[in-house]
């Protein structure tokens, strides 16, 4: 028997191999996203734990950037701001402190990327409701079977894992995969002169 890292190793490998058939979702998503932000169109974000860590990590990538030097777009990741958060959770629940962030900044033409390893997490879910309510275009990155969330979203990844940390591991090599493919649209359109590059 190998040690933990060994098996992790092993297991994360195997897991990386049932990403393949994704492709058409991940180049979907990119041309989705590259789309809104190049139409002056925002990216919000979402999840709980580290699904909101990912989150944050996906609107960073386009507030600073990801690989090469650019223009900022606007991103917003609604994990962060703790008044907000705190306030509807207090006033409301925990269950709408998402999709009261995407009333609030979600406009037609906007696009939404929620984060949730099981699929079944309630705030994620109404987020994604929210956005279809509102004219904002959906993308889900789920794991296991998808759960509640399965057939919702615009365009879903479900990484059929069972372990969370797979699952999360999993969504980052998507999420930064499609950053990359929405990064040389953005460069493609600084050098045809309709994006400004800086």
């Amino acid at each position: 028997m190998g040690s933990i890292f060994q098996t992790n190793i092993a297991d994360a490998q195997a897991m990386l191999g049932t990403l393949l058939p994704m492709e058409p979702q991940v180049q979907r998503a990119a041309d989705l996203l590259a789309d809104a932000l190049l139409a002056d169109k925002k990216l919000l974000a979402c999840g709980n734990g580290g699904s909101a860590a990912d989150a944050s990590h996906l609107t960073t990538e386009f507030v600073v950037r990801f690989n090469a030097d650019r223009r900022p777009y606007p991103a917003i990741s609604f994990t962060t701001n703790g008044g907000d958060l705190t306030a509807c959770g207090n006033d409301y629940s925990f269950d709408e402190v998402f999709a009261r962030q995407v009333r609030a900044f979600g406009l037609a033409g906007d696009i939404l990327f929620a984060f949730t390893t099981s699929g079944n997490s309630e705030n994620v879910l109404r987020a994604l409701h929210a956005a279809r309510a509102q004219g904002v275009v959906t993308v889900a990155f789920l794991g296991r079977d998808g759960g509640k969330s399965a057939g919702i979203a615009d365009v879903e990844f479900i990484v059929p894992h069972k372990i969370t940390a797979r699952i999360q591991e999993a969504h980052k090599l998507l999420l930064h995969t499609v950053c990359e493919l929405v990064e040389v649209r953005l460069h493609a359109a600084a050098a045809a002169g309709t994006q400004p590059l800086t």
